[in-house]
């Protein structure tokens, strides 16, 4: 297999494809085996208006004590719009280094700036993460074209896998599964977080692209139906809380025991519904902090503290499931 990556300042629009590939071979993806199960969108806690790189610490240790299959730092659920370029690159490599091998890290690297799309993904890649996440481009709202351009430029620049992340209710722009397929061609791009809430559009993108194209949930509740179609997991908020539960459920689904797996999705259900009761991840933070794993629930502006009526029904929620006494 060949591959055409393209130069720092190139014409994609001379470019058809952007990449080539040799006659009768199949791309080999690092993606399908590496990247399954329950992947955690993992918080970044803050205290005092900075960084508390004490309590991330431990709250990768604790979800590798539990069983999660992955972390994904600086994601949507990680504040990463509220970083500075500084916390970003800090939060994941704090993240790498205490994860140490131990399970993958896929660090969020997504911006709607395509050059700072690159230079994220490239901090990533020389820090050691073993994939990026990359968000649709928001607020600009590309055509499919462009968003095709934005992807493969990154992936042309930084030779590291790619899960693309669709979530058209933050972005405004729905990544089509045609576009995703023209994508999947491109060798390191491995795969998609899928999060526009449409079982349709998974299968369709399952369809197009191939047992080799690693789909995952966007959304905590959808995961038991998303892997019955072929999907490989969940990029999880609820991890965050139970990353047990949500592991063994997805190790239950991906071995066929359907039953099993379907039970443990019913039981992790109000977990789904609540921690979505305002803005993610206002919720997860307060109910970490209830638990006792970070020291606050602070967020940055322009996310507000969890409301007190919503904060009632957080603590009953949990501790009926027994996260908290």
């Amino acid at each position: 297999m060949s591959r055409l990556l393209i130069g720092r300042g190139a014409d994609l629009g001379r470019l058809v494809g952007i990449w080539t590939f040799d006659a009768g071979l199949s791309k080999k993806r690092g993606g399908h085996n590496m990247f399954k199960g329950a992947i955690v969108a993992i918080v970044t806690p803050f205290r005092n208006g900075k960084v508390d790189e004490e309590s991330l610490r431990q709250l990768i240790e604790f979800q590798i004590a539990e069983g999660t299959n992955g972390i994904v730092p600086c994601g949507t659920t990680g504040e990463s719009a509220t970083l500075s370029f500084k916390e970003h690159e800090r939060v994941i490599e704090i993240t790498i280094e205490q994860v140490n091998k131990r399970v993958p890290v896929i660090a969020g690297t997504g911006s709607n700036n395509t050059d700072e799309a690159v230079r994220l993904t490239r901090h990533a890649y020389r820090a050691g993460a073993d994939g990026v996440l990359m968000i649709s481009p928001y607020y600009n709202k590309p055509t499919q074209e462009g968003l095709y351009r934005h992807f493969a430029k990154v992936a042309s620049e930084v030779d590291i896998p790619i899960i693309l992340y669709n979530i058209p209710g933050r972005t405004g722009v729905n990544m089509e599964p045609e576009t995703i397929e023209r994508l999947s061609r491109i060798p390191n791009i491995v795969g998609i977080k899928e999060a526009s809430g449409s079982m349709k559009q998974v299968m369709d993108i399952i369809s197009r692209c191939g047992e080799d194209f690693v789909v995952l949930s966007g959304e905590d509740y959808l995961t038991f139906p998303l892997i019955s179609v072929g999907g490989k997991g969940v990029i999880s908020v609820v991890s965050n809380i139970a990353p047990r539960d949500m592991a063994e459920m997805c190790r239950l689904a991906l071995d066929g025991r359907w039953d099993e797996a379907r039970a443990l999705s019913y039981k992790l259900l109000p977990l789904c519904h609540i921690l979505f009761c305002e803005t993610n991840p206002v919720p997860v933070k307060a109910a970490l902090a209830m638990m006792g794993k970070i020291l606050s629930d602070e967020v940055r502006l322009p996310l507000a503290p969890l409301s007190e009526t919503n904060r009632a029904k957080l603590y009953d929620v949990i501790k009926k499931y027994g996260l908290v006494s």
